[in-house]
C-alpha cells in the first residue's frame, strides 16, 4: 500500500509530534481511517520529506511522530512560468492540477479581453485559496516535495510587461517556431496559453511586443484545458525530465 503523503504547513523536525491541520487531519482520520501505528510522509515545502507515525487518529485529532527525514527531490531542471487565461469552472482547476503534476513551479492566472470569468474580492481571494489547496493536493499526490507559487491573477498586459530573462513563448497555430527548433532556455521558461475564447489580435501582437516567440505544437488548434498540458509535456520532454 502506497503510504500517505500529507502537507504539514510548519516547521518539521525529527523526534517531535505534530498535530495535523484540519483538512489533513479530515483526510486522515474520516477519509482514509489511518489507525494509531499508521506511517505517514510529512513534507513542507522547504524541501525533503519525514516519515511519521501516527501516535493519535481521531475524527478531530489526529497526532503523528516525526521519525526521519529523506533528502528527496523530483523538481525537474526546467523552471517553467505559466501564465493561464482563466476558464470556467473546473477547466481552471483541472489545469492547474496537471501543470502541478507535470512540474511547474509558478502559475499566474489570467485576465484577458476574451477571458469570459470575473473575479474580485472576497470571491478572488476565496477563488485563489481554492487554487492553492489543488496545487497542495497535486503535490501530496506526485511526490512533489517543493510547492509551486500561485500569485495572484493579473491583467495580461500586466504580467506580459513584467521583467523577465525566461524563454518567453506564446502558443500560436500559425507560429513559426516548433518546440524541436526552440533554443536552449538558461533562464526557464515563461508560457502563455490563452482563455477558453483564445487571445485577440491586439493581445498576441502585445505579446510579441513584449518579446514573446510565438510556438506551435501542431496543427490543430487545442481547447485551453489541453493546449497548455500538451505543451508543458513537449518542453519537460526537451528540455526537463519527461522522457
Amino acid at each position: 500500500m502506497r503510504i500517505p503523503r500529507i502537507h504539514y504547513p510548519h516547521d518539521l523536525n525529527i523526534n517531535i509530534e505534530i498535530a495535523l491541520e484540519a483538512d489533513a487531519a479530515n483526510h486522515v482520520g474520516r477519509v482514509l481511517r489511518l489507525p494509531q501505528g499508521a506511517e505517514i510522509i510529512l513534507f513542507n515545502g522547504q524541501g525533503g520529506e519525514y516519515r511519521a507515525t501516527l501516535t493519535e487518529s481521531g475524527k478531530k485529532v489526529v497526532k503523528a511522530q516525526v521519525n526521519s527525514y529523506a533528502d528527496i527531490s523530483l523538481e525537474s531542471p526546467l523552471a517553467i512560468h505559466l501564465g493561464q487565461g482563466i476558464s470556467r469552472g473546473d477547466k481552471m482547476e483541472m489545469t492547474i492540477q496537471k501543470a502541478v503534476e507535470l512540474g511547474v513551479t509558478e502559475i499566474t492566472p489570467l485576465f484577458s479581453e476574451r477571458c469570459g470569468v470575473k473575479l474580485s474580492g472576497e470571491r478572488l481571494q476565496k477563488k485563489l485559496s481554492q487554487w492553492h489547496k489543488i496545487i497542495i493536493s497535486a503535490c501530496e499526490q506526485c511526490g512533489r516535495n517543493t510547492i509551486p507559487t500561485i500569485h495572484s491573477p493579473l491583467q495580461l498586459d500586466q504580467w506580459l510587461a513584467q521583467p523577465s530573462d525566461e524563454l518567453k513563448l506564446n502558443l500560436h497555430p500559425k507560429a513559426k517556431y516548433s518546440i524541436n527548433t526552440l533554443p536552449q532556455p538558461t533562464n526557464g521558461i515563461r508560457l502563455l496559453i490563452g482563455p477558453e475564447g483564445g487571445l485577440s489580435d491586439l493581445e498576441i501582437e502585445q505579446a510579441a511586443t513584449q518579446g514573446f516567440d510565438e510556438v506551435l505544437i501542431g496543427p490543430r488548434v487545442l481547447r485551453t484545458e489541453t493546449a497548455g498540458l500538451t505543451i508543458i509535456s513537449a518542453l519537460q520532454t526537451r528540455f526537463g525530465d519527461l522522457g
